[in-house]
Parts: C-alpha cells; sequence; structure tokens
C-alpha cells in the first residue's frame, strides 16, 4: 500500500496525516519534553546550596537529548513505510528530523520540509491534502 504522510512537529507533538487509497489516518504523538526549568524571581539566593537547587546544565540536557530520542524514534516507527513525506511546523524539530531520517537510512524517500506557524489539527489535514493533491512536476517535455 503507497502512503504518503504529512508530519507538523515540534519538540512537544507531532501530528501525523497518512494518506492511502483507503483514506486518511490521522495519529498524535506526545513528546514527554517537559519545558525547560527556570528560576523563580523569589528564588534568589547565592548561598553555597544554590547549585543543588537547580540541575546543572548538562544533565538537564543531557535529560532532555534521550526524551528527544524516544520521541524522534517513535515518530520515525510511525512514518516508516511512507513513499512520500512532508514535514512541516515551527521551530528546529523539523531538521532534527529529517536528519534522523537520513541517519536511519529513510531520507532516500521523497520528503519536503516547510516551516509553519502552530496549526489545528483540521489546518493540519488540509495542508497535507493541499501538498499531496498537487500534481507532479513537469518532466519539461510538452506532449500534444
Amino acid at each position: 500500500m503507497i502512503s504518503k504522510v504529512g508530519l507538523w512537529i515540534d519538540h512537544r507533538k507531532a501530528l501525523i496525516v497518512t494518506m492511502t487509497d483507503n483514506g486518511e489516518v490521522i495519529k498524535l504523538i506526545i513528546s514527554a519534553l517537559e519545558k525547560q526549568a527556570r528560576r523563580s524571581p523569589s528564588s534568589r539566593h547565592s548561598g553555597t546550596f544554590e547549585s543543588q537547587k537547580v540541575p546543572a546544565d548538562d544533565s538537564r540536557q543531557r535529560a532532555r537529548t534521550g526524551h528527544l530520542n524516544i520521541y524522534y524514534d517513535a515518530v520515525i516507527a510511525a512514518i516508516r513505510n511512507a513513499e512520500s513525506i512532508l514535514i512541516f511546523g515551527p521551530g528546529e524539530a523539523k531538521g532534527e528530523l529529517e536528519q534522523r531520517l537520513k541517519r536511519n537510512n529513510l531520507g532516500g524517500r521523497r520528503v519536503s520540509n516547510k516551516n509553519t506557524d502552530t496549526m489545528t489539527g483540521p489546518q493540519i489535514a488540509a495542508t497535507v491534502r493541499k501538498h499531496f493533491a498537487r500534481k507532479p512536476h513537469s518532466t519539461g517535455r510538452v506532449t500534444r
């Protein structure tokens, strides 16, 4: 079964629209990534225990990377069989996922990447339908 997949993604969630001959399926994958910890204005301590109150940057980064690895692996598993993939959304997650697709030998598929703002589910599905409804690119030959 040939499928075309449109994927709106950021670091928090991925909405996957799979289009096949049998119809359209929408799947949501939620990341376990938490917002980055910030110090509140009331926690301005300069004592010797300050370093224990907020995790070190490297441990936060390792945790973030671990969550993203699990998240991207789940997204790749959901789109692995697609013939053609449209990746769109705000931020850096699009490019990060595209690089992982290449590392997993899935970069040979037709992949498009475009920048968009936050969208609703129906807007995402409409964008995917519109993208794949386009006619194939011209070969430059004119037939009469």
